[in-house]
């Protein structure tokens, strides 16, 4: 980790945009160790049997036929970076450009703020589903991560066996490939949603709707993926959810901060508030009548039906 390189690669940034993106990725891998790749004999098989196993159980449990990425991705935090950059900046080129009377400082301030949160989230993210939201890219490509520095790490504060936690790992990130698979709308939603809000943003307003829609849609996407683990998972993992929310509990003040303004406290309460939803639906019906939310973006629950599920199995399942 050299944190002059970081400085020196913010104070550096240039171009026309409001985020000099090269040098945001440049700064945040500068003040990040990258982990290490160097692996065990067997250990890239164990990923990929993970997956393989993971979509097998997801399947039979979801009745949803679908693929995940034909290349799984073991990186360490530094290809994490580079790889999120480039999801960072489609979501960010949709506001318009507003440096202000001095774009050259406008552009340092947030080419630095980019580079806090690259390097915070590549220290910390565990594994990915990567649906390539507003890529260029054919409509049925997808990417699959492993962050094997941060499992690692994890695993051990966690005091939990490594190859299990890493298996457990896995088979969540497996389910978000299910429910794209089961939606092949949910892309486009997902994108639309996200365009709106951020072109408002862009003009200085804030369309409340659109941003509602989009937390109404991720909290039913972790919901659902929660439900699904509990069916398709192979083994009791409640010891390791209990672990990683303690672990969550007992973060410094800065920690908190940072991950309350990188809106990951907002991701939590979505897989809460989802699990919750869809506990209900199984209770009073079945596994068949929550995936109903996938036949189309009108079958979503609304944000005042993911409090009231009731009311949601009430309007779908007639």
């Amino acid at each position: 980790m050299n944190l002059y390189r970081s400085a020196r690669a913010v104070a550096g940034a240039s171009g026309d945009d409001a985020i000099d993106w090269r040098s945001a990725a440049d700064a945040a891998k500068a003040a990040t160790d990258p982990g290490s790749l160097e692996l065990e004999s067997g250990e890239r098989d164990a990923y990929a049997r993970d997956v393989r196993d993971a979509r097998a159980a997801v399947r039979t449990v979801s009745g949803t036929e679908f693929d995940v990425p034909e290349t799984v991705e073991i990186q360490n935090r530094h290809h994490w970076i580079d790889a999120n950059v480039a999801t960072f900046e489609r979501v960010m080129s949709t506001l318009e450009t507003h440096t202000g009377a001095f774009p050259g400082v406008a552009r340092t301030i947030n080419t630095g703020t980019m580079t806090v949160l690259l390097s915070f989230l590549g220290r910390n993210v565990l594994g990915q589903y990567d649906p390539l939201l507003l890529a260029d890219a054919p409509a049925d490509d997808h990417a699959l991560y492993f962050v094997r520095p941060n499992i690692l790490e994890a695993a051990a504060k966690l005091d939990v066996d490594a190859d299990r936690f890493r298996r457990w790992i896995a088979f969540h990130e497996v389910t978000h490939a299910a429910e794209f698979g089961a939606a092949p709308w949910l892309s486009e939603h997902l994108e639309t949603r996200m365009e709106e809000g951020i072109a408002t943003l862009s003009k200085g307003s804030f369309d409340r709707e659109a941003f509602r829609d989009l937390d109404a849609a991720m909290t039913v996407v972790e919901g659902y993926a929660e439900l699904l683990m509990d069916h398709a998972f192979d083994d009791e993992y409640e010891d390791l959810r209990r672990k990683l929310d303690e672990r969550r509990q007992g973060r410094g003040p800065l920690q908190t901060l940072f991950r309350r303004l990188l809106g990951l406290g907002l991701k939590e309460r979505q897989y809460e508030r989802g699990k919750n939803f869809f506990e209900h639906v199984v209770a009073v019906r079945d596994l068949e009548t929550a995936s109903l939310v996938w036949e189309g973006p009108e079958n979503l629950p609304t944000h005042d039906e993911l409090d009231a599920p009731g009311r949601w199995v009430q309007r779908v399942d007639r």
